[in-house]
C-alpha cells in the first residue's frame, strides 16, 4: 500500500477518535523512528510514556520472541510461571501486597475504584483532583478532573468529587461520611505536568490515615522509572494503599496492573473482577525484560543524570526564549508552559525530525526514553531552539 491508500483506508474503516498526525511509521529502535519514506525522527514522546526503554529494546524483544514460539495465551483460571515472576517482581519493587493484571491504565484504575468500593462497605465516594486524568471508561472519566473529556457522555457515574490540586484545605472540605478513598497522580501528565508538593502529599496521607481513607496513587505515566525512582511515590516518603500501573510496564506491549496492600487485595474474591487477556505469557515476558534492562543497564541512574542535564538545558532555553513561562517536571518528565499556542511548535519540530507533544494548548511535553543520551538531548534542543526562534 502507498501513503494515500493507507490514509484512505483509515478514513473509510477506522473510527475517527484520534487527531491523526500525517506520519506512517514502519520501524523503531531506541529513541529513533523511521517513517514509510525512510525519514528518521528523534522520539521525545514515545507513546505517552509507554516507551520508557525506547522502541524494540533487545531485552524486551528477546522475551517476546522466546514466548511467542511456546505459548501465546492461557486463561487466568490456570497458572503460568511468568505471571508469577512478574507479580513477585512488582511486589518486591514496591510494597507488600498483591497484584491484579489488566490491559491498560484505564482498566487498572477501574479495578482500583471497584476495590475501593468493596473496601468501603457502604462508603463509595472517591476524591480526585482538577486537571487529573485517569482514563476513558465511564468510571475513570468520572474520576478525571477535566470536563472536556466528559462532554457528550452524560450522565457521568456518581461517586466522585474533584478538588483543587495541591490544596489540602479543599481536600479536607470535600470529605464526607461516604468518602472511601482519594485517587492522585503525583505528576499530572495530561493535566500539564503539574507536580504535587511534598508537603501537600504528606498532609494528605496523614488525613487518609486519620479518616481511614484509601490512598490510590495513579502511576500509569510516572511508574517504572520515569521520575528517577522505580515509582514516583518513592520520591515523597509515603506508601499508597493501592497503586495502578500501565504504559511503560510492558516495554511497548499493552498491560495494566493494580498493586494493593494484602488486607485490601484479599477482599477481591473469585468472580468479582476479571480480565481475559490480563497478564498473559507474552506480555509478562516483555515486562520482565523491562525490569532486567532497568537493572542491568542502570536505567534509573541514567534517568537521574540525563534528567538533570535536560533540566539545565531547558533552563538555558527558557533564558533565551521569553515565550517559555515555566518549566515543570521530575526525572525525565517535563512540561514547558508557553505564552503562545504550542501546536505550531509541535508541527515544526516534527517537520525537522523531532517528535514532542502539547497538552492544555500551551504546555509542551517531553518524556524521552529513560536510556536517552546527552547527545540526543542536545540534538533535540537544537531543533527546539530553532523552532522557538521562528515561532516567536
Amino acid at each position: 500500500m502507498n501513503v494515500d491508500e493507507i490514509f484512505q483506508i483509515y478514513k473509510d474503516n477506522i473510527m475517527p477518535s484520534y487527531n491523526k498526525v500525517p506520519l506512517i511509521f514502519v520501524k523503531g529502535k531506541g529513541s529513533r523512528l523511521w517513517d514509510i519514506n525512510s525519514k528518521s525522527y528523534l522520539d521525545f514522546f514515545p507513546g505517552w510514556g509507554a516507551g520508557n526503554l525506547g522502541h524494540c529494546h533487545p531485552k524486551v524483544m528477546q522475551g517476546v520472541r522466546d514466548q511467542v514460539s511456546k505459548l501465546i495465551f492461557i486463561p487466568n483460571n490456570y497458572y503460568h510461571p511468568f505471571q508469577a515472576k512478574l507479580a513477585k517482581e512488582l511486589v518486591y519493587q514496591s510494597f507488600p501486597g498483591k497484584v491484579f493484571f489488566a490491559n491498560s491504565g484505564a482498566e487498572a484504575n477501574e479495578g482500583a475504584i471497584k476495590l475501593a468500593r468493596k473496601f468501603g462497605q457502604g462508603r463509595y465516594e472517591i476524591i480526585t483532583f482538577e486537571n487529573a486524568f485517569h482514563g476513558r471508561t465511564l468510571a475513570t472519566l468520572a474520576a478525571t478532573g477535566q470536563k472536556k473529556y466528559q462532554n457528550g457522555f452524560e450522565p457521568i457515574p456518581e461517586g466522585f468529587k474533584q478538588v483543587k490540586f495541591n490544596d489540602i484545605t479543599s481536600f479536607k472540605q470535600a470529605i464526607s461520611d461516604k468518602t472511601v478513598a482519594v485517587m492522585l497522580e503525583l505528576i499530572q501528565g495530561e493535566g500539564g505536568i503539574n507536580v504535587a508538593d511534598k508537603d501537600f502529599v504528606l498532609a494528605l496521607k496523614k488525613v487518609c490515615d486519620e479518616k481511614k481513607l484509601l490512598l490510590i496513587i495513579d502511576e500509569v505515566q510516572t511508574g517504572i522509572g520515569r521520575t528517577g525512582k522505580m515509582f514516583c511515590y518513592q520520591n515523597y516518603g509515603i506508601t499508597p494503599d493501592i497503586m495502578t500501573l500501565a504504559k511503560s510496564l510492558g516495554g511497548g506491549l499493552p498491560i495494566g496492573a493494580i498493586i494493593a496492600k494484602k488486607e485490601i487485595a484479599d477482599l477481591m474474591a473469585p468472580g468479582m473482577h476479571a480480565s481475559t487477556f490480563g497478564g498473559g505469557p507474552v506480555i509478562c515476558r516483555a515486562a520482565l525484560g523491562v525490569f532486567r534492562a532497568i537493572e542491568k543497564e542502570q536505567i534509573l541512574k541514567n534517568c537521574k543524570n540525563t534528567g538533570e542535564y535536560l533540566r539545565e538545558k531547558l533552563s538555558l532555553l527558557k533564558n533565551t526564549h521569553p515565550v517559555i513561562k515555566e518549566i515543570r517536571g521530575m526525572g525525565l518528565m517535563f512540561g514547558l508552559e508557553l505564552s503562545i499556542e504550542g501546536k505550531q511548535i509541535v508541527a515544526k519540530c516534527m517537520e525537522r525530525g523531532l517528535l514532542i507533544n502539547c497538552t492544555h494548548d500551551k504546555v509542551l511535553r517531553l518524556m524521552p526514553a529513560l536510556n536517552i543520551t546527552k547527545n540526543e538531548i542536545d540534538k533535540a534542543l537544537k531543533i527546539m531552539d530553532s523552532v522557538l526562534k521562528e515561532c516567536a
